[in-house]
């Protein structure tokens, strides 16, 4: 037997004088001998193919839920959200990790979608060879800008010249596998008003993400439209 739950990390964005509260990101533990790898592939799994995508749900032992969503043509990861049960055992919220809701299915007033096209938007995209941060809105000059990795936090920092934007974010890939933070893997760039910070994924996670893509494309998904979607 083994325990697997969510531990909520919040974190926080600063933009001159006030703070901006981001949504709560949420990493696994997994207290047990069974490895994250086996807590996926016992995970009971449904598939769904819809407009070019390979839509999966992973459904937890103790109820917890995480949603994923796949380039067909590329196999790279598009959206992850996450949520675990309430305290009183109803679903809790969807808690995007990769990626971005698609906005029309998120209700906005007119106040929240103008303060987000003008405040720094920080969005996690990554590519197949690394994992990768966009931070929109920010015109600074690549000078401004520096990004550490803390390890003894297990987080990375991006502090600006200027003071005016500071962030600090975790990597829950690497938790989840208690691997190291290394900052040779950690590099960022900036063009078009956005910061764009990259992490190289250590060889461990290469090798996690490519046998779980195998394992994947095994599960028989349905198109949308149709009645049951296939589990396994």
């Amino acid at each position: 037997m083994f325990f697997f739950f969510f531990v909520p990390v919040v974190f926080s964005v600063s933009m001159g004088t006030f703070s901006v509260p981001e949504v709560d990101y949420y990493v696994f533990s997994i207290m047990a001998v069974q490895s994250w790898s086996e807590v996926l592939r016992s995970a009971k799994k449904t598939a769904l193919i819809s407009d070019g995508k390979r839509k999966v749900h992973y459904l937890f032992t103790d109820g917890s839920e995480m949603a994923e969503e796949y380039d067909m043509r590329t196999d790279e990861l598009i959206l992850r959200q996450l949520r675990s049960k309430t305290k009183l055992g109803g679903a809790g919220q969807w808690q995007v990790e990769v990626g971005e809701r698609n906005p029309s299915a998120v209700p906005s007033t007119d106040t929240e979608i103008k303060e987000s096209s003008s405040n720094p938007l920080f969005i996690r995209k990554d590519t197949k060879a690394s994992f990768q941060w966009r931070v929109r809105n920010i015109p600074y000059p690549v000078d401004t800008y520096s990004v550490s990795v803390e390890p003894a936090e297990r987080c990375c920092i991006i502090r600006t010249t200027n003071k005016k934007y500071y962030k600090k974010f975790s990597i829950p890939d690497l938790d989840r596998c208690q691997l190291p933070l290394e900052s040779t893997a950690l590099s960022f760039s900036h063009a078009n008003n956005t910061l764009i910070i990259s992490y190289k994924k250590p060889k461990e996670i290469l090798t996690l993400e490519q046998e779980l893509m195998r394992e994947l494309k095994k599960l028989k998904g349905t198109n949308e439209g149709d009645v049951d979607c296939k589990t396994q």
